[in-house]
């Protein structure tokens, strides 16, 4: 972590599955609010990418092995610096926490711009039974509520004028930016990217690339719309094959 800049600020946020709080890896440190902050963490960036994107189940949890004596001397605040909360961290995918990823950043920056690639809940019309499928099924909708509540607060905060920035997501229609001159993204073919599934198979470079331009697209009509429109507008996708999902 030591060989990262100091400007950007690079943050990596865990979910502690101990404390039920946000564990965020950066440079200067690393800290949850109940259990504590090491300075100076020197853990390998890998660790941190690893216990960031271990997403359940199968990929988590990660425990973190941490020397008691690494840690600051506690503050009040700190109600479970104590072992094996401190020695033995059990991490899993931050999004669990945070998908958006904005509780780093909400309350120390006026501008705030958030890119958002979760999926959005499906309707089913006849719900799993089975305890397996009706758990899944609970699960996520929790989650789909916790997102939209996120999404929320960030667009409302946007909109009273609270904060500077933007919001985008991959269900976004580029259309509604209103920009002559955006890059042409038809909603029939962004709202198949969207509905490409998160999973561990390997994914066509036909789709991986059509992925990367339609985040390209849309983040630059987003951040030329609420943000800067002076910046200059793209004359071409990073990719030559565009949104086009075949081959």
């Amino acid at each position: 972590m030591q060989d990262l800049p100091d400007h950007p600020r690079f943050v990596f946020n865990a979910t502690n599955l101990q404390s039920g709080a946000l564990w965020r890896f950066s440079k200067p440190y690393m800290r949850d609010y109940r259990v504590g902050e090491v300075r100076l963490p020197t853990i390998p960036v890998a660790v941190a990418v690893a216990a960031s994107s271990a997403f359940p189940p199968f990929l988590s949890p990660l425990t973190l092995r941490v020397p008691a004596a690494a840690y600051s001397p506690p503050t009040p605040q700190e109600d479970l610096h104590q072992e094996p909360f401190t020695t033995a961290v059990t991490l899993s995918d931050g999004g669990v926490y945070d998908n958006l990823g904005i509780e780093t950043v909400w309350k120390r920056y006026e501008t705030v711009l958030v890119s958002d690639g979760g999926a959005k809940m499906t309707a089913q019309p006849h719900p799993a039974r089975h305890w397996l499928g009706l758990l899944k099924r609970v699960l996520d909708t929790i989650d789909n509520q916790v997102r939209s509540l996120r999404a929320q607060q960030v667009v409302h905060s946007l909109r009273k004028g609270e904060r500077r920035g933007a919001y985008w997501g991959i269900r976004t229609r580029i259309e509604d930016y209103g920009l002559p001159d955006s890059l042409p993204c038809p909603i029939a073919t962004t709202n198949a990217l969207a509905r490409v599934p998160t999973r561990l198979a390997r994914l066509k470079g036909s789709v991986q690339e059509g992925l990367i331009n339609w985040g390209y697209a849309v983040s630059d009509a987003a951040l030329r719309c609420h943000l800067d429109p002076g910046l200059l507008s793209p004359q071409r996708f990073p990719y030559s094959r565009g949104l086009d999902l075949r081959g």
